[in-house]
């Protein structure tokens, strides 16, 4: 590969990490855009890598998706420092490398084509930038998701009823108002999170809430009664917040972040008594309203519409019932025909 006009060592890993060991899976070496730069400079990051890839995350319109964007390049940057490898002089076959260590890692598709895609990105600005002169995970073959079931652990409508209730009446007003909204909006937790007062409104008879997603747009969602009355239970003991404070506070007044609400959730699970609570995320709410409606014959279109997927296909990912002979619409074919058939011995 081309090298670097600027050099830049390979990245040294994070103090946490004391064995050479490869580390991929976790909490992310770099918590966001500030992080992954700070990473970049102690390693000896040039300043025009730094400015390259300042204007690489800051040119997306989302905070969300900067942040997204900065924990998944730096896990690339952690398996550099650990394996020796210089990503001045990185090869083709060193990306390839990654890539099988994030599938022996033992980490789903989804998550594998996500870091993949982020480290290209990466290289594919500094390309573009003149910092460099090749993409190494160009042309690379990824992991395909489409057909791919979600590896998420999720909750039978039973579990989170269980999980819910002891929220309610053990937990704090916060905590119960966030796995209600969770719940019952199917919205990514890093989209709840970054919510503020001002999100919540009125659009023809339905409370609503307006949720920045993917690709830095806003998805208008429908908060349903329970959820209206967790709210206003929660939001009644912040009688002076502003419009512009977030939506779920901590303490200080600022958003809580989302290693807070992953242990706040697996701390709720197993306080509530959950099976496998320690392998629930935030993500496992979101995965149990797909599941829950689709084992219910809810339409897929209308369950990809919730869930804000531009594939069906990532929606069918949750269909536990998928190919089912019950759910066969020869049924629904028969009691058509045997209808016309009738029709006709009438006629």
């Amino acid at each position: 590969m081309d090298s670097l006009p600027v050099p830049l060592a390979p990245v040294a890993a994070p103090a946490t990490h004391t064995a050479p060991a490869v580390v991929l899976r976790g909490t992310p070496p770099a918590a966001g855009p500030e992080a992954l730069l700070q990473l970049l400079e102690q390693a000896g990051a040039g300043a025009p890598v730094l400015t390259a890839t300042r204007s690489w995350i800051t040119r997306r319109d989302s905070a969300h998706s900067q942040t997204a964007y900065a924990k998944d390049a730096s896990w690339w940057l952690v398996w550099c420092a650990a394996t020796g490898t210089d990503p001045t002089t990185v090869r083709p076959t060193d990306a390839d490398d990654y890539a099988t260590a994030l599938r022996e890692t033992g980490l789903s598709k989804s998550t594998r084509a996500r870091r993949l895609a982020a480290a290209s990105s990466w290289y594919r600005y500094l390309v573009r930038a003149d910092v460099t002169g090749r993409n190494p995970f160009t042309g690379m073959e990824r992991p395909s998701v489409s057909a791919d079931s979600s590896s998420t652990r999720g909750m039978t409508a039973a579990e989170l009823a269980q999980l819910l209730t002891y929220a309610r009446e053990q937990e704090s007003a916060r905590t119960y108002a966030l796995l209600v909204t969770l719940a019952t909006t199917a919205g990514r937790i890093g989209s709840v999170l970054a919510a503020t007062l001002g999100a919540l409104g009125h659009d023809q008879g339905h409370r609503t809430a307006d949720l920045t997603v993917k690709g830095d747009k806003t998805k208008r969602v429908v908060l349903v009664p329970l959820a209206v009355q967790a709210l206003e239970t929660y939001l009644a003991t912040r009688p002076d917040a502003a419009e512009d404070e977030p939506l779920f506070a901590t303490r200080t007044g600022r958003p809580m972040d989302e290693p807070a609400a992953y242990r706040l959730l697996q701390r709720v699970a197993t306080a509530a008594g959950i099976e496998s609570a320690n392998s629930i995320s935030p993500h496992s709410l979101r995965h149990s309203y797909a599941t829950a409606l689709l084992d219910q014959g809810v339409p897929l279109a209308d369950v990809q519409d919730a869930m804000g997927h531009a594939d069906p296909r990532t929606t069918r990912r949750y269909d536990r019932l998928a190919g089912a002979l019950h759910r066969s619409p020869s049924y629904r074919m028969q009691d058509e025909l045997t209808k016309a058939m009738r029709a006709a011995d009438a006629s």
